[in-house]
């Protein structure tokens, strides 16, 4: 006999765990969550400095490859993607960012009324147990805890900082706050030393609910639909296929690849692509798998004079050093992430506002070996890296369905660099790094540019570098963004799929436009937010 919910959540990461303790909290509606990965609950997954060990663990992650990319030099770029509960909450980096208010109330002055930052800061500040307090935009009492580390940075860090200073750069002591730019210290969703993922705030709590059941190792592999209403999602588990059914509604939580995907092969998408790979088409909508959109980055590395972490993780002893301070006192730099400072800043005076968000790390990996990401075992000399990513990318991609078949992976393409502005925005960037980098207080400890070295320096040359060696810094969007019609979007702005019934998304594929900084905060924001929505109408 197939199981039956009043709602089925399907993925259990950043959006579908908050919705799953949302909608199972008044104990009327039973929720079923489909999480096609295993227990978050690994020595690796908890430990903040942890995600180097998991970024390219195929039992946590889908371990995605986009397709060749000519703004990257025909390289294909690696999309690590959670796949466990917490989702990619449980492999990323912690950096708490919302996005600056300007992204949201563009959202709502673009046509998506009823999301913009006055609308969305009452959900952001629900969530949040934030350590800097309470405030007219910080929240206490939430599920996540938001600690700020400022008190344990690293002494490259503080140099960061003060070099910042010296270039003229604001200093910002909260980038979640009343605004967004300037430089400081990121906070991270970490708690007594230990990651609060997705997974450790809503749903382990939630859990304990007699009307929540999760489905781990299991895979979502079709929408079912009773006409043009959703009424089930069939499921792959132990080699086993069956249906779990929704009373109610089918809520998407896949993410920015999976999620079009699945509404693919179920038969809501582009008509033409879905008749072209064998499936019939259910809901022509045009949109899905479309408007993709990503944070691009690059690092510039370093030679110090002085220690960094990688003289503190580059040997056994090292090693052992930490471990005993991570277990013994939840400290020490296995309970921080690898990006401490960093900020959003102009990259031209003549802009408006940022367009480039900065990281410091104090270590360097440029020795790894191609599919390792070695923050235990970094270069054997102490290094470091200034890092940028693009606040507000122009170009677009897709993320489209290779096959009828659920368990192949879909095509994405990313399209990165593939404007003008972009590639403006990047150069722009570089030379701000390197600015810094001749600033007093980073200068003295600085021996030598390893990457991309002294002999890169003209444009084209630079150009050339950062298509060479940048990529995706993880945070897709998009690819199901809201709309108010199905020509412009996948879904309304109640999240509601276009063209039929029963079924939304969740995620950051709903996004109309990518916020400036990391997503996981403002996917959890959403997803608070549309929990209210969904019980509503409801009710």
């Amino acid at each position: 006999m197939d199981d039956v919910f009043d709602f089925v959540v399907v993925g259990a990461g950043s959006a579908g765990c908050v919705l799953a303790e949302r909608l199972s909290a008044s104990g009327r509606y039973s929720v079923a969550v489909i999480e096609a990965g295993g227990t978050d609950r690994r020595f690796w997954v908890q430990t903040p400095l942890g995600y180097g060990k998991t970024f390219y663990d195929r039992s946590l992650n889908w371990a995605y490859l986009a397709e060749p990319d000519p703004g990257f030099a025909g390289r294909r770029d690696y999309w690590p993607r959670g796949k466990l509960l917490g989702g990619s909450s449980s492999i990323n980096a912690m950096v708490w960012i919302r996005g600056a208010p300007e992204d949201f109330d563009e959202w709502a002055a673009a046509g998506a009324v009823g999301w913009s930052y006055a609308d969305c800061l009452p959900f952001f500040k629900a969530i949040e147990d934030s350590e800097a307090g309470e405030d007219a935009w910080r929240g206490r009492g939430g599920a996540v805890r938001v600690s700020d580390v400022s008190h344990r940075l690293h002494p490259l860090a503080r140099r960061f900082l003060e070099a910042s200073a010296q270039a003229g750069l604001a200093f910002n002591p909260d980038f979640n706050g009343a605004g967004q730019e300037g430089v400081g210290v990121y906070q991270i969703n970490v708690k007594n030393g230990w990651r609060v993922s997705a997974s450790k705030a809503f749903l382990r709590p939630a859990a304990r609910r007699a009307n929540l059941r999760i489905f781990t190792e299991t895979l979502a592999t079709r929408i079912v639909f009773e006409g043009l209403r959703a009424c089930g999602v069939e499921i792959r588990s132990g080699g086993e296929t069956r249906i779990v059914r929704a009373r109610g509604e089918v809520v998407l939580c896949a993410g920015a690849v999976n999620s079009p995907q699945l509404l693919q092969v179920s038969g809501v998408g582009p008509a033409a692509h879905l008749a072209a790979i064998g499936v019939v088409p259910l809901c022509d909508s045009p949109a899905v798998g479309f408007h993709l959109q990503d944070h691009i980055g690059v690092n510039y590395t370093y030679r110090s004079r002085i220690p960094t972490l990688n003289d503190a993780l580059g040997s056994w002893r090292g090693r052992l050093m930490a471990g005993v301070d991570f277990l013994v006192r939840s400290r020490g730099p296995l309970s921080l992430s690898l990006n401490q400072a960093g900020g959003f800043v102009r990259s031209r005076a003549s802009l408006a506002r940022p367009d480039i968000q900065l990281y410091l790390q104090a270590i360097s990996t440029l020795g790894a070996k191609t599919g390792t990401r070695p923050l235990l075992a970094p270069d054997p000399f102490p290094g470091f890296s200034l890092g940028l990513s693009n606040c507000r990318p122009t170009s677009r991609g897709s993320v489209l369905a290779k096959s009828a078949d659920p368990l192949e992976p879909p095509r994405i393409v990313a399209n990165a660099l593939a404007t003008p502005e972009d590639v403006e925005t990047i150069l722009a960037g570089v030379k701000l790094l390197r600015r810094l980098a001749r600033q007093p207080a980073l200068a003295e400890v600085i021996e030598a540019e390893l990457a991309p070295g002294p002999d890169v320096g003209a444009d084209a040359d630079l150009i050339e570098d950062f298509r060479r060696r940048g990529g995706t810094v993880y945070h897709p969007v998009g690819t199901c963004r809201m709309a108010k019609t199905r020509e412009h979007g996948a879904v309304d702005l109640r999240l509601r799929v276009h063209g039929v019934e029963g079924l939304r998304v969740v995620d950051a594929s709903v996004f109309p436009a990518i916020p400036s900084g990391n997503i996981n905060a403002p996917v959890m924001m959403t997803a608070a937010k549309a929990a209210d929505a969904i019980l509503a109408d409801a009710r």
